[in-house]
């Protein structure tokens, strides 16, 4: 067996660890661009913490999803006021946009020029300019993954840059940072995690070091993601999502991810504000059979029904649970968690054709551990409406 295995330059994690931002980024230099969420007053923290540690900003706020237009706009906001440095604090889409100034501010160009599918697929040929990447949710595990996902709105998908450059050099995790997300929000963002968790385990690119990721991720998730959601002041369950989320950007960054983000990137593009975790909440248990009763017929070494099986035991505590007790499991999970069904966010049936083509195609299809025709793909739609 051969492998590699990337992820972010340092990682720092633990409660109270996001005072420690100005003293990191002025390892790194003394002029840097936030890149912040809607709500810019909770960049606070690091303005104040970059400001002590003589290192001045300025501030670029995301207000809706990470697009080709606000990666534009961030880099030229950087370029403009000389930065050195980017700091990215917030979920997804502000990590992203952050990510994507950064390796546009070295390498130049249009984002365009470096995505896959809508754009030129060029590669990134100059490392990034310095990142920090600051989460305050517990989902996509940006802050360690080599890639960006940028909505095309004039294409209506959503679509990634991809590059070990994209690696920040820092990824700062603090769980107090999470306290306040509200529960919808933690239950999103916490199945995005749980599928970036499962998806790599069962993914025909895993590897030992990712697979102890995975399993340790999957264990912490399924004793703390209820609880967080009942209690966001709940300290060691926000420390175990945050862990998990850590643990499932590092895990997808080497292994890739499968079905449920084949879908969920057309399907995203197609539902403009859809939470991307509720989009994979509402597939990931039809998924999960789906790929059980393909792995049937196409793995005969039994490994897919396996590695499922351990899935089961790890989210049920059960040792004797099987594989379909994985797909019970996470339909009850999405049940206490009321995450809404595809037509709740949007999806109507004349869209349906067009998103199969577009998943079919997709990048993640690749490295699902078994080949889904278009009969069962269609079938898991029809699943999660």
């Amino acid at each position: 067996m051969g492998f590699e295995f990337a992820t972010a330059g340092r990682i720092v994690f633990g409660d109270g660890s996001v005072r420690q931002v100005g003293a990191l980024a002025a390892a790194h230099g003394r002029r840097a661009l936030v890149v912040t969420g809607r709500r810019t007053e909770r960049a606070a923290v690091i303005l104040d913490s970059l400001r002590q540690a003589g290192v001045s900003a300025s501030t670029f706020s995301v207000d809706a999803e990470s697009s080709f237009k606000t990666a534009r706009q961030a880099c030229q906001a950087a370029r403009s006021d000389g930065c050195q440095l980017i700091v990215g604090f917030g979920g997804g889409s502000p990590l992203d946009t952050a990510k994507t100034a950064a390796a546009l501010l070295t390498n130049g160009g249009d984002p365009l020029d470096y995505a896959e599918i809508v754009g030129l697929g060029k590669a990134f040929t100059q490392p990034s300019a310095p990142l920090l990447a600051i989460p305050t949710t517990s989902g996509t595990g940006s802050e360690a993954t080599r890639n960006t996902v940028l909505a095309s709105l004039e294409h209506r998908v959503k679509v990634s840059l991809r590059s070990p450059f994209l690696l920040p050099a820092v990824a700062l995790v603090d769980p107090e940072l999470t306290h306040t997300l509200p529960p919808e929000q933690t239950a999103h963002t916490g199945m995005d995690a749980l599928t970036q968790l499962i998806e790599p385990y069962l993914s025909t690119r895993a590897n030992p070091i990712t697979d102890g990721l995975c399993e340790e991720g999957i264990r912490r998730v399924a004793r703390s993601l209820r609880r967080a959601c009942r209690d966001g002041r709940d300290a060691d369950a926000r420390r175990d999502m945050s862990l998990a989320s850590l643990f499932s950007g590092m895990a997808l960054a080497n292994a890739g991810l499968g079905a449920v983000h084949g879908f969920a990137g057309p399907f995203g593009g197609m539902l403009p504000g859809a939470p991307h975790g509720a989009i994979c909440a509402s597939l990931l248990a039809p998924v999960t059979e789906a790929n059980l009763r393909a792995a049937a017929e196409q793995d005969p070494s039994g490994r897919t029904h396996e590695r499922y099986g351990v899935v089961a035991r790890l989210l049920t505590g059960r040792a004797q649970a099987g594989p379909e007790d994985a797909v019970t499991w996470l339909r009850d999970l999405c049940r206490d968690l009321e995450t809404p069904r595809l037509r709740a966010l949007g999806l109507v049936e004349e869209d349906i054709p067009g998103l199969l083509e577009r998943t079919a195609a997709s990048n993640s299809m690749r490295t699902n551990p078994v080949k889904l025709s278009a009969a069962e793909l269609q079938r898991i739609v029809d699943q999660a409406l």
